[in-house]
């Protein structure tokens, strides 16, 4: 391969290059393939590392590249549709619930949950774990925040830790009367935890959506639910049917 020499423009250069490699995606590379390394790469186009770096990782951003742990930057597949939308009126681990429970425990959860709750700054609530896998592939965890008084017969159940201690949980939610529901979705940085639980790198970009599930006058339930932003494509609405096609040329898109 020649080297590309970048033309002055009055956007970023990092922004430029970013389309330039996008380019080069669609007409060189298939999904799946490994990257050249950087310093490779950034000598093809001769610009500075640095600039290399803020364009790779704006194309991870949208969803073109992966990241993977002792492997590099590859070519990342079409992002997977996963429904979030409002046609989930049901409590979370009803039927058809695509999420699986991991663990559950009591938790003294960080100040900005305990508000949303309405629970005192150092009361415990039920931390309930959960994984969603796609195509065998993990693309979103779960931390699902559960005042005791959302679920007060909990205590007589049998069930001290881990999966069927979560599955107790969300059968005792689900005999509150649901009323209602908000979500909220923002851009986030996976946390260390999340990050080896998707299996990313720290830092790398996810989708945070936030949802509230009220009961009797009250939030009963708090959600905070991390996908990768990189495989998946939140979709919302009764149907969750609306796709965006780039055309066939867009081998990863």
């Amino acid at each position: 391969m020649g080297t590309t020499q970048l033309e002055t423009v009055p956007e970023p250069k990092y922004w430029h290059l970013k389309t330039v490699l996008s380019e080069a995606l669609d007409s060189e590379f298939t999904v799946g393939e490994i990257l050249p390394n950087e310093r490779d790469l950034a000598a093809r186009f001769g610009v500075a590392r640095a600039t290399l770096r803020q364009a790779l990782e704006q194309l991870e951003l949208e969803g073109r590249l992966q990241r993977r742990r002792g492997v590099g930057t590859t070519v990342a597949p079409p992002r997977m549709g996963v429904a979030v939308g409002t046609a989930q009126h049901s409590w979370p681990g009803a039927a058809g619930d695509a999420w699986q429970p991991v663990d559950s425990a009591l938790t003294v959860p960080v100040v900005s949950v305990a508000t949303a709750l309405e629970t005192g700054r150092d009361e415990r609530v039920h931390t309930v774990r959960r994984s969603r896998v796609s195509h065998g592939q993990p693309v979103a965890a779960e931390l699902l925040y559960v005042p005791v008084a959302s679920v007060p017969d909990l205590s007589a159940i049998d069930a001290p830790s881990g999966a069927a201690r979560a599955r107790a949980v969300l059968r005792e939610l689900q005999r509150l009367e649901l009323e209602g529901q908000d979500r909220a979705v923002e851009l986030g940085s996976a946390r260390a935890d999340d990050a080896k639980e998707l299996d990313r790198l720290p830092g790398a970009p996810v989708l945070v959506v936030t949802t509230r599930f009220f009961a009797q006058g009250r939030t009963a339930a708090l959600s905070v639910a991390t996908y990768r932003a990189d495989t998946c494509r939140l979709t919302f609405g009764d149907t969750g049917g609306v796709e965006i096609h780039h055309g066939p040329e867009r081998q990863a898109s």
